[in-house]
């Protein structure tokens, strides 16, 4: 599945990419026919905005493996015509970029003005100027890091067991089964929320606050935090695939381009030609901003031409998601550059 926004120019110069995050899909902007919700980068993407459609093409594609309408763990197999559900193949950073590519040579475009995306769309970024370097000419890597931390890979492999263990899993067969592991997933998707908020936007907005009787989405409730994580769980449990979780959390683990490259990220970016922004957020501890100063060093040493820019950002790691001035105009000044 594939959303875009804007109209390609005559020269078919102006496309960009849009690289979604882990929870993310090809809806990045706009609202969807009797879909309430905007797009998972409204606030950046329109006309106007720091990603102007007035100016540029965008093009949003969702993931191999997603739920979210490309083939992945709840799509059909045509060998046996069964649910793919464990049995999908894993899939890799480098498989999305591989896959981005075809869809760039299918729309007749000799390469992208930019790539740019966030937390595992920032990695995808990065990926697409080692892999492709002759058809990227810019790139935004947001609120990532050039590989997981241990830290980061712990933190997976709780959420995984969590889904692993509830007793709906049935080994990844739980729709073969009539049946999925919701509780496991939505306790998955509660311990990964609180990686992307920061410890003090939760202050600001719930402190020890107890949550009112009458709004508790479950009666073991007491504080605000606690109520604000079961329904962000509960939400996500209904919307998305278990199997699909396990699988782009790997794929997030896995990410790692220099391992190809004597475990040197300066040797892996040696071929770069494209024009970097990296930027970071104070208050993100998944991604801190260390990691994306660690690959502004390496372009340095690589003779790229980068620049890395620290924001403050009152939402952790998902500051990436929302606007302000200085993010806004820092984008706009790279994509006119």
């Amino acid at each position: 599945m594939v959303d875009t926004y804007g109209e390609l120019n005559s020269d078919k110069s102006n496309a960009i990419l849009v690289c979604h995050a882990f929870s993310g899909s090809h809806h990045a902007a706009g609202k969807l026919d009797n879909d309430a919700k905007s797009g998972w980068w409204d606030e950046l993407i329109g006309p106007d905005k720091a990603i102007d459609t007035n100016k540029f093409f965008v093009v949003s594609p969702n993931n191999l493996g997603g739920c979210f309408g490309s083939t992945g763990p709840i799509s059909i197999c045509p060998e046996n015509n069964e649910v793919y559900g464990k049995n999908f193949p894993n899939i890799t950073v480098l498989d999305w970029v591989n896959s981005q590519e075809m869809l760039l040579s299918k729309l007749g475009i000799s390469s992208w003005a930019c790539v740019l995306g966030g937390s595992l769309g920032g990695m995808q970024a990065l990926q697409w100027t080692i892999t492709f370097p002759g058809k990227v000419k810019r790139a935004a890597v947001i609120a990532a890091a050039a590989k997981a931390s241990s830290q980061n890979i712990a933190l997976n492999e709780v959420g995984r067991e969590s889904i692993r263990h509830d007793t709906n899993f049935y080994g990844g067969d739980y729709l073969k089964n009539d049946t999925f592991p919701k509780d496991g997933l939505k306790t998955a998707r509660m311990l990964a929320h609180i990686t992307y908020l920061s410890e003090d936007n939760m202050n600001k907005r719930f402190g020890r606050k107890i949550q009112d009787i009458e709004s508790r989405v479950d009666e073991l409730v007491d504080y605000e935090v606690e109520n604000y994580l079961q329904y962000k769980g509960n939400k996500f449990s209904e919307a998305f695939d278990a199997n699909t979780y396990i699988l782009m959390t790997r794929a997030m683990d896995g990410f790692d381009p220099a391992k190809d490259f004597n475990n040197e990220l300066q040797e892996a970016l040696k071929n770069v030609t494209a024009k970097l922004l990296i930027i970071g957020f104070k208050s993100d501890w998944l991604f801190p901003p260390e990691r994306g100063k660690e690959m502004q060093i390496a372009a340095m040493q690589s003779g790229i031409n980068s620049s890395y820019l620290e924001l403050d950002g009152q939402q952790g790691h998902d500051s990436f998601l929302f606007t302000n001035e200085r993010y806004k105009k820092n984008l706009e000044a790279f994509l006119g550059s």
